[in-house]
């Protein structure tokens, strides 16, 4: 009796689900000489005693506590033996305290991972009262999601365009989560996409084969991690009746997999995320605000008076040259009334630059200038932007669509292969309306020996292939890279050209 006593004693005092299994099944095996046993709590929770197979003789008892089944414990006499009458009694009650230990164990684990949580929210919190922009907003949620969790992976995929997702955090950060930023995942078809559609937590095993299917058109290797991820949640961030976006935390297959309990408590942190991501927005769009009206004021007046003081100097030039006798003089005033036109031209773009997020919404100038602002973050710095010829008129939708995917490639390869301080990004239409031509110049390390390394390229020479195009990443004249993007144009009709 007092060995049994022992025994259920040291059962009842241990807290931490995994020692107490392990104490569990070795307390009743040595307790009885028992040659084997096993304790299965089911979804990884597994405790053995001994080596061997167990025999077909094995003792199986439900491990529970009042009408709650936790698992079972199977016991192996071995040699053929059987349990007698006192120690199949003996075996019902240390299967009674083990199931009482392992209710209160649970109880426990799930106030400890309530706790951590709720932490994890107030982290959130805190951030958004310290006011961080909504990039580290972002950053803060899928970390520390990631690490109450106990995930390997956490990542923040947010909507790009109808139909399609695009990862913009990913932790923890290294050359993996590098290379998974800017990754595009429809909204059909995949666990991310359906939890942004349905609104709705999605867990799902086998995760990372999941992606490896999805992705197999992939440019580029994927992270060799992510063939090992297994379980996985995905948890939209839901503010009102918008959906922001969706949190993803995943683990490795040797890690217990996400309960409902676990799906349970990322849906709450997600809603407070939320309205982190909500707050960290809405305060950029003040920012931006207040940056657009000095920005319209400086616009209006570059075209008020510095414009139209420059078109006046360049016709008077035009005018001069005509009178100018020597042949050589008048071609030198006649390239500098040419070099005031082409100020006049970048002047214009930058006016529309200043303008493009306040009057310019939907226009195709727009959506190129926002990816080179969305750019910004993983760049470190904004790429300068520049429009020449009828983009707007010339561009249909679907060459428009590519050309913007295009750009939003290439400045992500910039931003990881690089290593660059500045980048220029060039956008014309020839003065026929025929041809689109997409410059990126960064003053980087300059493309590798074997260009076909950089992820991306083979997508960019698709979409140009498209419209009988061409995509080329050559070493830039300054030193850097250079990648020119073409696209040939159907004639202009009015149906054809958005005319805006």
């Amino acid at each position: 009796m007092p060995a049994i006593l022992s025994a259920v004693g040291g059962i009842a005092r241990e807290l931490e689900l995994p020692a107490l299994l392990d104490r569990a099944v070795t307390a009743t095996c040595e307790l009885l000489g028992l040659r084997r046993g096993r304790l299965d709590l089911g979804e990884g929770a597994i405790a053995e005693y001994g080596r061997g197979a167990l025999d077909a003789g094995a003792v199986e008892l439900p491990v529970r506590a009042g009408t709650q089944t936790f698992g079972t414990l199977t016991v192996d006499p071995g040699d053929g033996g059987e349990l007698g009458r006192r120690e199949r009694e003996v075996l019902g009650a240390l299967t009674a305290a083990t199931g009482m230990a392992v209710e209160r164990a649970l109880l426990v684990d799930q106030m400890r991972r309530r706790e951590r949580w709720l932490e994890a929210s107030y982290d959130v919190t805190r951030a958004l009262l310290a006011a961080q922009n909504l990039r580290d907003t972002l950053r803060l949620v899928a970390e520390r999601a990631r690490v109450v969790a106990g995930g390997t992976a956490g990542a923040i995929a947010r909507p790009d365009g109808p139909g399609r997702l695009v990862f913009d955090v990913v932790e923890p950060p290294g050359e993996d989560a590098d290379r998974l930023i800017g990754l595009t995942v429809p909204t059909e078809g995949t666990a991310t996409g359906m939890a942004f559609t349905t609104r709705q937590p999605v867990v799902v095993r086998d995760y990372g084969e999941r992606v490896q299917e999805q992705q197999r058109d992939h440019d580029g290797p994927m992270p060799a991690m992510i063939k090992d991820l297994d379980s996985a949640i995905s948890v939209p961030l839901i503010v009102g009746e918008e959906t922001l976006g969706v949190l993803v935390v995943a683990k490795f297959r040797d890690r217990s997999p996400f309960t409902d309990s676990d799906v349970q408590l990322a849906k709450t942190f997600a809603g407070h995320a939320a309205l982190a991501v909500e707050f960290s927005r809405a305060q950029e769009a003040r920012q931006q605000l207040a940056v657009f009206s000095d920005r319209d004021r400086i616009a209006r007046d570059l075209h008020d008076l510095v414009i139209q003081r420059l078109f006046a100097t360049g016709l008077g030039l035009e005018g001069v040259s005509r009178l100018i006798a020597d042949a050589g003089v008048a071609a030198r005033v006649a390239g500098f009334a040419q070099d005031l036109d082409g100020t006049i031209r970048e002047i214009r773009n930058s006016i529309f630059s200043l303008q493009a997020p306040a009057q310019a919404q939907g226009s195709l100038r727009a959506e190129l200038l926002r990816v080179a602002v969305d750019a910004r973050d993983a760049l470190g710095f904004e790429p300068r932007v520049g429009f020449d010829g009828p983009l707007d008129a010339a561009v249909p939708d679907a060459v428009r669509s590519d050309l913007i995917a295009s750009l939003r490639e290439a400045l992500t390869n910039v931003a990881r292969h690089a290593g660059a301080k500045s980048s220029s990004v060039e956008v014309t239409v020839d003065r026929h309306g025929r041809r689109l031509t997409l410059v990126v110049h960064d003053d980087g390390a300059g493309p590798p020996a074997e260009a076909g390394r950089i992820s991306g390229l083979a997508n960019l020479a698709s979409r140009a292939a498209r419209w009988s195009g061409h995509c080329v990443l050559a070493a830039g004249e300054d030193g850097g890279a250079r990648l020119e993007w073409t696209a040939e144009l159907p004639a202009m009709t009015g149906e054809q050209g958005r005319g805006r």
